[in-house]
Order: C-alpha cells, then sequence, then structure tokens
C-alpha cells in the first residue's frame, strides 16, 4: 500500500513538472529543467530502497491468511480444488499447494505471478527464493507460497500438461483492491 501511494506522490510531482515546463518557454527553463529532474531521480532512487524495506517490513509483521489449493484429487480428476482463488492487494497470504493425485500436476500462474510480491515458496525442506510463475508438485508433494498480491486484476490459472487443461483443469485468481 505505501509503495503505491510512494508511486503516486511521484506521478504527482512529475505532473508539476510538465506544467513548470509547458507554461515557461522552454529555451529558458532548459537549465532549470535538467536541473530538476536530476533532482526527482536523485529522489527517487534514494527513497526507493527506504521505502521498500519499510514495506516489507510491514507486510512481514502481517499474519498470513492460508488458503489451501488442492492440484487434482485422490479420485485422479483433473481440476483445481478449489478453482476460483480471491486476494486483496497488499494482503499478506500463505497459499498451500497439495497434489492428492496419482499424477504430478503444475500451478501455472504467470501473469498473477508478476503482479504479487513472493516473500518465499517452501516445498519439503527447500526454500525458494526469487520469480516463480510454475509450481510442479507430484503425486502426494506439498509447496507453500508466501506472498502479496499487489497488481489488482483476473488471472488465468492452468495446469500446462497435455490434456490437463483440455479436461478442465484451469482456474481463475482475481486479486482486488
Amino acid at each position: 500500500m505505501e509503495m503505491i501511494l510512494f508511486t503516486a506522490t511521484y506521478k504527482h510531482l512529475s505532473q508539476i513538472l510538465i506544467k513548470i515546463i509547458t507554461s515557461i518557454r522552454l529555451q529558458a527553463t532548459l537549465p532549470l529543467y535538467v536541473m530538476l529532474t536530476l533532482l526527482l531521480c536523485w529522489n527517487f532512487t534514494n527513497a526507493a530502497p527506504a521505502v521498500a524495506a519499510n514495506l516489507s517490513s510491514n507486510l512481514l509483521k502481517q499474519p498470513a491468511t492460508e488458503i489451501t489449493v488442492n492440484l487434482g484429487n485422490s479420485a485422479n480428476e483433473l481440476k483445481f480444488e478449489p478453482n476460483h482463488l480471491e486476494f486483496v492487494a497488499g494482503k499478506r497470504y500463505q497459499l498451500r499447494l497439495t497434489n492428492p493425485s496419482q499424477q504430478k500436476h503444475y500451478f501455472t500462474a504467470k501473469d498473477f505471478a508478476d503482479g504479487i510480491w513472493t516473500q518465499k515458496v517452501e516445498a519439503g525442506k527447500v526454500e525458494i527464493k526469487g520469480a516463480i510463475h510454475e509450481l510442479e508438485l507430484k503425486p502426494g508433494a506439498e509447496a507453500e507460497w508466501v506472498f502479496v498480491p499487489l497488481k489488482p486484476g483476473k488471472y488465468g490459472l492452468r495446469c500446462p500438461i497435455a490434456g490437463h487443461t483440455e479436461a478442465g483443469m484451469t482456474g481463475e485468481i482475481t486479486i482486488s483492491n
């Protein structure tokens, strides 16, 4: 939430800068334009790490809302249970993925993954950091994905194994404000 306010503040400052430049002749204000642009860039690059650190610190203090999604089921049906997930931007979640079926499945939602901040993904005794777009769960496997949604929208979910998407192993993920 703070990052959104931070971005909005700098959008506002850039709009003011554009109004100043367009209200005065460009030739006379070129040095002023350069100076204001450099000042704005300097403030942004110096403030961004502090805001990001504060944002992540506050997010880590939030209790995570736990949601469980099954990839398939013990009857080997090709579906996500549930197949519609709803999240609120700025809240912390713990998505517990399980595969109770006898075949491997994927939790693939690239656009969704691009619109969240991932704190961690843990599978077995391994913790994974960085950008995650797809998780493969073998039969009986479990994984935990802790994240904070940032970008509101509707995103597709699917298992890209041949025949699984076509058989209905799809879903929708919604991030609201």
